[in-house]
């Protein structure tokens, strides 16, 4: 008998809710069958779009949603009581559920209570790996858990067929982590939620295995595609003893490992980028062809989203990988394809044993939460970063079209660059901005205000936040106004970057040695140790590859100074004077490098610093370079320039040259 397809998504939403409604429509109508909605970053970290931290992101990498309006425009036409819908969106993820529920309920009118607990889908509510691979956490650990654990208690209450937590190792191997540190970092995260949930005393004894049933975890898949597929047996393997022996889980419906996957974007290459779509199948074979691990629900990236946003052709060709292996090919009619295979038995075996020797070491720690307030765990995944870039620079790990195979016909796809990728809405942030202030102005104040109070108390007791929430979402509460009420009463938190204690590349690598030197002449004849301020300005939570240049540069013999994540142009125009650098790097991966780097130059120029040259890394295309560079920029890197140590001695250069040295040694 056929083996029904997996849930098929395409991961989708820019500039404005009703542009992205268009687009889920579209998809759907072309044989997608569930929806994945990418949140832009103010809304993922609470901020309404006229939020000065907002200025440059609104609608770059995700539709904006600050307010109930917003929402209805998003799902227009979608009967959300039929739907599936994964929401990638974590500190605000109690929020945007509320939201959903909001609209669903409106659109079922008086039926709004029978359609509630038939929601399905999933928020993907993992804060910690937020800590560990991306800059959008919001709250202080504890607090965050806190959100994580009511909204869980909430939906298994109400929502039953909701997913409420989506445990995230997809973003903990694109940080770096290998598949060792994928599965024990993955499930010391589950171990948190569910002892937290567990002792909220939310949830009876009697339902909690209900808990663990509806715990979902969404994974990555790279092109060592057998490796992966290992990985994933290894996973409901670990998932299935774990749930029977630490939550006494005896019925194995309740244990099964439910989990969906976006296949790796890591990976993707802004050269020779058509061999991206092999290997998107390469990592889409991982997570199907053995049945016993096989993937809930599929969402493939596109073959261009190393060089910007994929347009609803690309997401079609993606979408079609999928339907072609499950309606053409016969994988779905077979019995698991690696039963009984003594080379996939000893693998999965290795990744197991490894894997709990590292959860045992972070549970001694304390757990999850201690070692990401420790920084062990961001440490372990920038050093497993920084090992894979120097094999890749070394040639040891072979990436076809970029370190070697580079010979190339001109692509056809990529031949004309203005309309290789989607262009986002230049007028989306002045669109979401008028909607906000718009909306504002048309609601009842006074009921907003008295909702909002309202978390606050709550949030100072152990009241589950959910009701609330809910409250402050119908009276007209804004994504902002939601989220400042609770950083009133928890405050923020920095994560450590993990970069000062990482491993680098080591003092054998001679091209390393050969900038090392470089680095400590040029040091000597300016007077003083080269600093290196490196910058992330905006809400862009992106930081590998900031985060691997500072760890080279500090192996280089450069003084960095990097302050992580979330900062405005004017702070790192402060930093600049402050630790009086000699060059200033500013990475910006979510596409607003034209409205985030002018202000940095415009800063150091007014702070008297306008010989301080300003290198930029990012995802931006031929003719933004050209136009910051017009502007003063000394230097542009894109993810083509896979070189870091490279990268450097081009910074080092422009440090040279700025001071009347000549550029090369």
């Amino acid at each position: 008998m056929r083996d029904k397809p997996w849930v098929m998504r395409t991961y989708a939403g820019h500039s404005s809710a009703a542009e992205s409604n268009a687009l889920f429509r579209r998809n759907l109508a072309k044989g997608q069958t569930g929806l994945s909605v990418a949140f832009d970053l103010p809304t993922q970290l609470g901020y309404d779009p006229d939020s000065p931290l907002a200025t440059g992101e609104v609608g770059r990498v995700g539709v904006p949603i600050p307010h109930l309006g917003e929402m209805r425009r998003l799902f227009g036409d979608i009967p959300l009581a039929d739907m599936n819908t994964s929401m990638t969106i974590n500190a605000t993820a109690m929020w945007l559920l509320a939201l959903y529920q909001v609209v669903a309920e409106e659109q079922a009118g008086d039926r709004a209570a029978e359609v509630v607990p038939r929601l399905q889908g999933t928020t993907q509510n993992d804060i910690i790996k937020e800590y560990l691979s991306r800059g959008t956490y919001v709250f202080p650990p504890e607090h965050s858990l806190r959100l994580t654990t009511d909204l869980i208690a909430y939906a298994v209450n109400e929502i039953p067929k909701w997913n409420p937590i989506n445990i995230c190792s997809y973003h903990l191997q694109e940080a770096g982590a290998t598949p060792t540190q994928e599965l024990a970092y993955a499930l010391c995260t589950a171990i948190a939620v569910l002892d937290g949930v567990r002792d909220s005393g939310q949830v009876s004894p009697d339902d909690f295995p209900t808990v663990v049933g509806r715990t979902s975890f969404f994974v990555n898949a790279g092109v060592r595609f057998i490796e992966e597929m290992c990985k994933m047996r290894a996973f409901v393997a670990m998932w299935d003893q774990l749930t029977r022996e630490r939550y006494g889980v005896t019925d194995p419906s309740n244990r099964r490992f439910r989990y969906g996957v976006q296949v790796n974007s890591l990976g993707l290459t802004e050269a020779q980028p058509e061999n991206n779509v092999q290997r998107i199948v390469l990592e889409m074979l991982g997570v199907t062809m053995s049945r016993t691990a096989r993937a809930r629900a599929v969402q493939l990236p596109a073959w261009n989203e190393a060089l910007g946003l994929p347009r609803p052709w690309d997401q079609q060709w993606s979408l079609r990988l999928q339907q072609v292996l499950a309606y053409e090919s016969d994988l779905l009619e077979y019995e698991d394809l690696f039963d009984g295979s003594t080379v996939v038995e000893e693998k999965v075996a290795e990744l197991i044993h490894g894997a709990r020797a590292e959860m045992d070491h972070v549970q001694a720690m304390g757990g999850a939460l201690a070692a990401v307030e420790s920084g062990y765990m961001k440490q372990q995944m920038v050093s497993s970063l920084a090992a894979r870039r120097a094999r890749i620079e070394s040639g040891d790990q072979p990436v076809i079209g970029v370190n070697v195979f580079v010979e190339t016909e001109q692509s056809p796809l990529t031949a004309d660059p203005g309309t290789a990728v989607q262009i986002a809405d230049p007028d989306a942030e002045t669109s979401a901005v008028a909607s906000v202030q718009a909306w504002r102005r048309s609601r009842d104040q006074a009921a907003v205000d008295a909702s909002l109070e309202r978390v606050r108390v709550d949030a100072k007791t152990d009241a589950n936040l959910m009701p609330a929430t809910l409250a402050a979402a119908r009276a007209g509460a804004t994504t902002g106004e939601w989220a400042q009420a609770l950083r009133e009463v928890f405050g923020e938190f920095r994560a450590p970057t993990g970069v000062s204690a990482a491993v680098g590349v080591g003092a054998a690598d001679a091209e390393l040695r050969a900038l090392r030197a470089g680095v400590q002449r040029t040091g000597h004849e300016l007077g003083r140790r080269l600093r290196f301020l490196i910058g992330k300005p905006g809400l862009d939570g992106h930081s590998n590859g900031a985060e691997q240049i500072a760890v080279r540069a500090r192996d280089a013999g450069f003084e960095v100074i990097y302050q992580g994540t979330r900062l405005t142009p004017a702070q790192i125009v402060a930093t600049a004077v402050a630790e009086d650098v000699h060059c200033v790097g500013v990475s910006v991966l979510s596409g607003s490098h034209l409205e985030l780097v002018p202000p940095i130059l415009d800063g150091l120029r007014e702070q008297g610093l306008a010989g301080v040259p300003v290198v930029v890394g990012g995802i931006i295309p031929p003719a933004d370079a050209a136009r910051l560079r017009g502007l003063g920029v000394a230097a542009v890197f894109t993810s083509k320039d896979f070189g870091l140590t490279e990268i450097l001695a081009r910074v080092l250069s422009e440090i040279r040259r700025a001071n009347g040295l000549a550029p090369s040694i």
